[in-house]
């Protein structure tokens, strides 16, 4: 089966004009219909996964014979999921898997949940191979919180697998399930928390399993004696540094453990006794020290050592502790990164406290200020504050991630900031459009490319962006609707841009017809 980019790669000119009709805003419901039922396979993969559409050539794409276009819109990003979720009892397996993957977005952002009951159907009636990891990225927060004690036993056995985060009382609810295969996959994670199984299941070769095992889950003692004296891998004693069922006298050993890595790793564990943290504190390795001036736990002496500190990035750890005045962040002779990616995070599904949130927006430390910009919840006159912060990390970061940012930050955060992810500062809400053609001749294609997004730019200035050096920027001004008929009629016959011509709004009707009919060979233009 030939994959979406083969497809593409093997579409000659007139289907890509075609799918760039498919596209086009301008293109009458019965053009889509007559695309959607006689165009070829690059133009209906198009039409069917890049857009939204109306809802009738929505029924009719459900309706299609061909499995590869319903799979196409099984993935459509576009849609709202109600209008994908139509496929779930598709009779292909091929449309059921790609219902199930999802659509594919380019990060940082995700797919939009699927309905919870079409999630519980998909559960309950799907082979357990089409349900892999980009499933899981479909359902709601609300379901996921609910599985453990769903009515249908396979969401429930679902729901075993948060069994980390799990109260007691589930636990045991679900290792007494009177589902069979739940209470089986209840037992199997229990064994995890049993020392004893974990050691008889260690493998005895460096792998993912015995990372898992070594890192993550209860050691015997015989176990950590063996990798202390006997180490499968040269990983496995970093590994167990971070184990939290390291007994206390490995704790105590492995921080004066002659590797500094080791010694970073046992400072970053919340057991870690005074006398053991007061020798890291004067560790020789600045890495273990800065470890060391994060931990929550300092106290007033250990904090102003640290704050006085050789090395810059331990003083500037300690410049973030939570229990510095800002006074004596003020006294600390820190250094500002700027070499960090300000980029999108999600919103925690558990919402930050407001008083810490304020806190730290009101904070002397940029970097403070930029944990509060994080913040989606950020209330206005705390967003206003953060708009104006004389350093770049806070504005960008606001601009990525506040739903509310407010236009003018989101441009010039675009403008300053060319670390990963600007383009998403392009899909906030507020970006503006209007006056954005003052930048066709920057020196910057991607600050070039956003003259194409102004709708007042003049119809030279359009033209000549479809014969820039970069061909984001040649793409972009082809499908501004100010193009000049001339020139959009040229650009119809170019190889590279004639996909975005025909995406143009500007196109009339007739053109759209004649190149229905010139180019879809099997194609008949609608009556």
């Amino acid at each position: 089966m030939p994959t979406p980019e083969q497809i593409w790669a093997d579409a000659d000119l007139p289907t890509r004009r075609l799918a760039g009709l498919a596209l086009n805003p301008s293109a009458p419901e019965s053009i889509l219909l007559r695309l959607l039922s006689d165009a070829p396979l690059a133009a209906r993969m198009v039409l069917c996964r890049d857009r939204i559409l109306p809802d009738a050539v929505v029924d009719a794409v459900i309706e299609h014979p061909d499995t590869y276009t319903r799979s196409f819109f099984a993935r459509n990003p576009h849609v709202d999921p109600a209008q994908r979720v139509r496929l779930l009892d598709d009779p292909e397996w091929f449309v059921r898997a790609h219902l199930a993957g999802g659509p594919r977005v380019a990060a940082p952002a995700r797919p939009r949940p699927l309905p919870d009951e079409a999630v519980v159907h998909m559960i309950s009636t799907y082979d357990d191979e089409l349900l892999g990891g980009p499933f899981y990225q479909q359902i709601s927060t609300r379901l996921r919180r609910s599985m453990p004690t769903h009515p249908i036993a396979k969401v429930r056995r679902w729901g075993v697998g948060a069994w980390a985060s799990l109260s007691a009382d589930m636990r045991a609810a679900l290792l007494t399930d009177p589902d069979g295969e739940v209470r089986e996959t209840a037992q199997r994670h229990a064994r995890y928390q049993d020392p004893a199984w974990v050691e008889s299941a260690l493998p005895d070769r460096p792998c993912h399993a015995r990372t898992d095992l070594l890192l993550h889950h209860p050691l015997t003692r015989a176990v950590v004696q063996g990798v202390l004296a006997r180490p499968a891998g040269k990983e496995d004693k970093a590994m167990i540094a971070v184990n939290p069922s390291l007994p206390p006298d490995t704790v105590v050993l492995l921080a004066a453990d002659a590797d500094p890595e080791i010694r970073g790793r046992i400072a970053q564990r919340t057991d870690l006794g005074p006398a053991e943290c007061r020798a890291l504190l004067a560790d020789p390795d600045p890495d273990v020290r800065t470890h060391v001036a994060y931990r929550a736990d300092l106290g007033p002496a250990e904090r102003r050592t640290l704050m006085t500190d050789p090395h810059p990035a331990v003083r500037l750890a300690v410049s973030l502790h939570p229990e510095l005045s800002e006074e004596e962040r003020a006294q600390t002779d820190y250094q500002v990164p700027m070499d960090h990616p300000f980029v999108f995070r999600p919103a925690p599904e558990v919402p930050r406290d407001p008083t810490t949130v304020r806190r730290i927006a009101l904070s002397n430390h940029p970097l403070l200020r930029r944990e509060a910009a994080r913040d989606h919840l950020l209330p206005p006159d705390l967003v206003a504050r953060l708009a104006a912060d004389d350093d770049l990390g806070v504005r960008v970061l606001l601009a990525q991630n506040h739903p509310n940012a407010p236009a003018p930050l989101l441009l010039r955060s675009f403008l300053e900031y060319t670390g990963p992810e600007r383009s998403h500062l392009t899909t906030r809400p507020n970006f503006p459009t209007n006056g954005l053609a003052a930048f066709a001749d920057h020196e910057d294609p991607d600050v070039r490319a956003l003259a194409a997004r102004d709708p007042e730019a003049e119809p030279p200035a359009v033209e000549r962006l479809t014969q820039d050096p970069d061909s984001a920027v040649r793409a972009a001004a082809t499908r501004h609707p100010n193009l000049p008929q001339s020139r959009l009629a040229v650009l119809l016959d170019d190889e590279e841009l004639a996909h975005d011509a025909a995406a143009n709004a500007a196109l009339d009707l007739d053109t759209i017809r004649r190149l229905l009919k010139t180019d879809g060979r099997r194609v008949r233009p609608p009556a």
